[in-house]
C-alpha cells in the first residue's frame, strides 16, 4: 500500500534520487540528440514511479503533469536564447500559435477526464513513430518545397498541439519533424518549437494540475498531477547537464546515439503496451 511506502524514510531519499537522475539524463540527451525533455522525461518517470510506490491509477497522468511543468521554464530560457539569435520565426508563431493552443485545450481537457491506460496507449503509439523517424529518415528528405497553406496548416499545429499536451511533451518533438518535412530550417524550427512548447506547458500543465487536485493516491509533494519535487529536481539537473551533451555531441556519433535512443523510445513503448494490455 502506498501509506506503507510513505512510511519509510528512505522513500523520500530514493524518490529524490531518481527524480534527479532523471533530470540528468533528460539534460544530456536533450544536449546531445537534440530532443524535447518531455520526451525523455515521461518514459523514465513511468518506469521509475512504479518502483517507489506510486499507483496505477495516477502513474501516467502524474509523469505527463510533471513533464508539462518541467517544460515551462525550459522553454521560456531556450526561446530566449533562440531569439537572441534570431532564431524564432514569429511570423510562424502568428500563423500556428493560435491553432496550437485550441489543440492543447482540447487535448487537456481530455487528458484529464481518460484514463491512465489511455494515455499510455497514445503516449506508447506515438513515440513509436517518434523512434521510426528518428532511426529511419534520411538528413534532408522532405515531402515538400515549402509549408502548406490555408486548413492543411492550421490541421497540422492542431495536431501537435493535442498529441503534445496529452504526451507531456513540448513542441519539438512533433514539430521540428514537421516542419523539416517541408523544406523549413532546422535551427529556425528548433528556435520557433522552443516558443512553441510555453505555448503548450503552461495551460497544459494548469489543466493537469486542477484536474488532480485532492487524488488520495498521488505521492508526497504533488499539487495536482505535478510533483513539486520533481519540478524543483528535474529542471536545474536537466540546466546543469545539457550543455554537457552538447560537449559530448562533438567528442561522440550523434547519428549512432540518435538510434539507440530510438530503441530506448520503442523498448519503451513496448513496455508501456504490456503494462496495459498484460500487466
Amino acid at each position: 500500500m502506498l501509506e506503507t511506502v510513505l512510511a519509510d524514510p528512505l522513500f523520500y531519499l530514493s524518490f529524490a534520487g531518481a527524480l534527479l537522475i532523471t533530470g540528468a539524463i533528460a539534460g544530456v540527451l536533450a544536449g546531445l540528440l537534440g530532443v524535447g525533455g518531455g520526451i525523455v522525461i515521461v518514459p523514465v518517470l513511468f518506469l521509475l514511479f512504479p518502483f517507489l510506490g506510486v499507483e496505477d491509477s495516477v502513474l501516467m497522468h502524474l509523469a505527463v503533469g510533471t513533464s508539462l511543468a518541467t517544460i515551462i521554464p525550459t522553454s521560456i530560457i531556450s526561446a530566449r536564447s533562440h531569439h537572441k539569435r534570431g532564431g524564432v520565426d514569429f511570423a510562424l508563431l502568428k500563423s500556428w500559435g493560435p491553432t496550437i493552443f485550441v489543440g492543447v485545450i482540447v487535448g487537456a481537457s481530455f487528458g484529464a477526464v481518460a484514463k491512465g491506460e489511455v494515455l499510455t496507449l497514445i503516449f506508447a503509439a506515438v513515440a513509436i513513430l517518434v523512434a521510426i523517424n528518428m532511426a529511419f529518415r534520411k538528413e534532408g528528405m522532405i515531402l515538400s518545397e515549402t509549408l502548406p497553406t490555408g486548413i492543411a496548416r492550421h490541421a497540422m499545429a492542431l495536431v501537435v498541439g493535442m498529441f503534445s499536451v496529452v504526451m507531456g511533451i513540448g513542441g519539438g518533438t512533433l514539430s521540428v519533424p514537421i516542419l523539416t518535412a517541408f523544406n523549413y530550417p532546422i535551427r529556425r524550427a528548433v528556435g520557433t518549437a522552443s516558443a512553441i512548447g510555453l505555448i503548450i506547458a503552461l495551460p497544459g500543465s494548469v489543466s493537469f494540475i486542477l484536474s488532480g487536485l485532492g487524488h488520495p493516491d498521488l505521492p508526497p509533494g504533488s499539487l495536482g498531477y505535478a510533483n513539486l519535487l520533481g519540478f524543483a529536481l528535474i529542471v536545474p539537473a536537466t540546466m546543469v547537464m545539457a550543455p554537457v551533451g552538447v560537449k559530448l555531441a562533438h567528442t561522440i556519433n550523434p547519428a549512432n546515439l540518435r538510434k539507440a535512443f530510438a530503441f530506448f523510445l520503442l523498448l519503451t513503448s513496448l513496455r508501456m503496451f504490456y503494462s496495459v494490455f498484460f500487466g
